[in-house]
């Protein structure tokens, strides 16, 4: 089986977060499991470009990767050399799988597939659910999806969503729907861990007594920065210890609101910014005591993953997709976004290394039953062969 997966952006641009990882982790055990896999995307890398060779194939972990170059409009992520890739060699593959909405890769996908008469996918990764269309763009987004989108949305073979939760919101909006399959994000533990225990303190110079609330991933406003600075502030009036390490990159407006928050607060000396990772690579992951993710909203929560899989106890808002999971394994708390509740919930983990470690432990094992790339690459396998024999 031939698949064409089509996606914005790809490794390494690791400042879109999550999906960076989770899509190449699916392709690359795809590959392993006897499918063929092709990427077409582009060399978009926010305001720069990544340094990688264009218009030919490269070869990443069998994976065969075609990188184009983004050109007007740029921040619609086009590419004209993407389209002509498409026209011509769509029909060489058994079906497409399009990770993306409101960029130029899903239109051009799509009608390039509909043209070549095959069936493709669409996997939105929680840019339809209800906090994103309501609070960026939200009149844009409306206007897109009545002229463009919804015609990509209506003639996909299916709409693959990564948590149930995603796929309610998706079916309660009303938007066409001819089929749909829930995958989860899958983790690629190859590689692992990111570091040796103590290697992270070492390097920063934190004491052995710091206690430390890691937030991992892009800086935005959907993360809940605007409840997890205020929380931390009343962590440390009853544990000056704590210190909140930050590991991630993103919006560098929306920075500068959380480091106005942070000193309006005064918790300058209660905050590590350790700047952007790739991949797995977050060495705070083997020291951190916490992981503490309050969104608006998360379709899925790949950083949540990687949390449990390092064996730690997790905080998490019912945005978080995820959330019904950690609290039905009993991985972590889940509390309403609201600075209280969360401040509530990292001391009580901070307070009682059993419950800690005891919340570890069952994370890793939801991640080891659930959760694995192998996994999740099977369950696409057998989707796909499914549609093409709908086809």
């Amino acid at each position: 089986m031939k698949i064409l997966h089509i996606v914005p952006s790809y490794l390494p641009a690791y400042r879109y977060g999550g999906p960076i990882i989770s899509v190449h982790a699916l392709n690359k055990w795809l590959v392993r499991g006897g499918v063929a896999v092709t990427v077409f995307t582009t060399n978009a890398d926010g305001p720069n470009r990544l340094n990688v060779v264009l218009n030919q194939e490269i070869d990443i972990d069998g994976v065969k990767v075609w990188y184009f170059p983004v050109s007007f409009p740029a921040r619609w992520m086009y590419s004209s050399a993407l389209r002509r890739a498409l026209k011509e060699r769509t029909g060489e593959f058994d079906l497409v799988h399009v990770t993306s909405v409101f960029l130029a890769a899903s239109t051009l996908a799509a009608s390039a597939a509909r043209r070549a008469g095959k069936p493709y996918i669409i996997s939105p990764r929680g840019s339809l659910m209800c906090e994103p269309l309501g609070m960026k763009s939200a009149l844009k987004k409306r206007l897109y999806l009545a002229l463009i989108e919804r015609r990509n949305l209506a003639h996909a073979a299916a709409i693959h969503f990564t948590s149930e939760t995603e796929r309610e919101e998706y079916a309660g909006a009303g938007f066409p729907l001819r089929r749909a399959f829930v995958i989860p994000n899958g983790l690629d533990t190859e590689g692992w861990p990111p570091a040796a225990p103590g290697d992270f303190r070492s390097k920063w110079k934190i004491s052995l007594d710091r206690r430390i609330v890691l937030a991992m991933g892009r800086i935005g406003w959907k993360k809940g920065f605007d409840t997890l600075i205020p929380a931390l502030a009343r962590v440390a009036k009853k544990d000056p210890r704590v210190l909140l390490v930050i590991s991630g990159s993103g919006d560098e407006g929306y920075k500068k609101n959380v480091q106005l928050l942070l000193s309006n607060y005064q918790l300058q000396k209660s905050i590590l910014f350790t700047g952007p990772f790739e991949g797995m690579n977050v060495p705070a992951l083997t020291d951190a005591d916490v992981f503490v993710l309050p969104s608006y909203s998360e379709n899925f929560g790949m950083a949540v993953i990687q949390a449990m899989y390092a064996g730690l106890p997790v905080v998490v808002t019912p945005g978080v997709a995820l959330s019904r999971e950690v609290a039905d394994s009993g991985a972590g708390l889940v509390v309403e976004k609201d600075e209280a509740a969360v401040a509530g919930a990292i001391l009580k983990v901070l307070g009682n290394r059993t419950v800690a470690h005891d919340m570890g432990v069952r994370g890793k094992s939801l991640v080891e039953k659930s959760f694995l790339a192998p996994k999740v690459a099977h369950a696409f396998r057998e989707a796909y062969t499914e549609l093409v024999r709908l086809a």
